[in-house]
């Protein structure tokens, strides 16, 4: 793996596309080297379930919504637009949700749904689901990134 190779400040700005704080950043990448991808991967598990309030801030303010496939409907784009919003309005940070196992085709309705059923939740529970979530896609971005590597 050559993310084991890679001096320190390097590996930190690779892992931090993978999820925005940068105190888990500074945790994975400082328990280097790792034998196996899974033991990557398990070590980014560890530190995601120990990101404190401020950590999970961070990484939150980093994250972007996911915008629709261009091909998309306009009804659809306008949709997405106004949940996003209101999500945003909510809870003050960008939406985040694991698509993995999603076909490409479902993702929109998936999204969608995830706002709608979500935007019930009280601010603390939203931070509980988000932090999972984000835990899920640093997962899924670091497994694409050692795979292309």
């Amino acid at each position: 793996m050559r993310f084991n190779a890679a001096p320190q400040g390097l590996a930190e700005q690779w892992l931090l596309s993978c999820c925005g704080s940068r105190r888990w950043a500074e945790r994975v990448a400082a328990h280097r080297p790792y034998p196996t991808v899974d033991a990557l991967l398990a070590a980014a598990d560890e530190a995601g379930y120990d990101l404190s309030k401020a950590d999970l801030d961070e990484a939150l303010a980093r994250e972007t919504a996911a915008l629709p496939h261009p091909d998309a409907p306009p009804a659809a784009r306008t949709a997405l637009g106004a949940a996003l919003a209101a999500y945003e309005a909510s809870f003050g940070h960008a939406f985040v949700i694991s698509l993995d196992g999603v076909p490409a085709g479902e993702r929109l309705n998936q999204v969608l749904a995830g706002i709608r059923s979500r935007l019930g939740n009280e601010r603390e529970e939203e931070r509980v689901v988000a932090a999972e979530e984000l835990r899920r896609l640093a997962r899924s971005r670091l497994t694409r990134s050692v795979a292309g590597s």
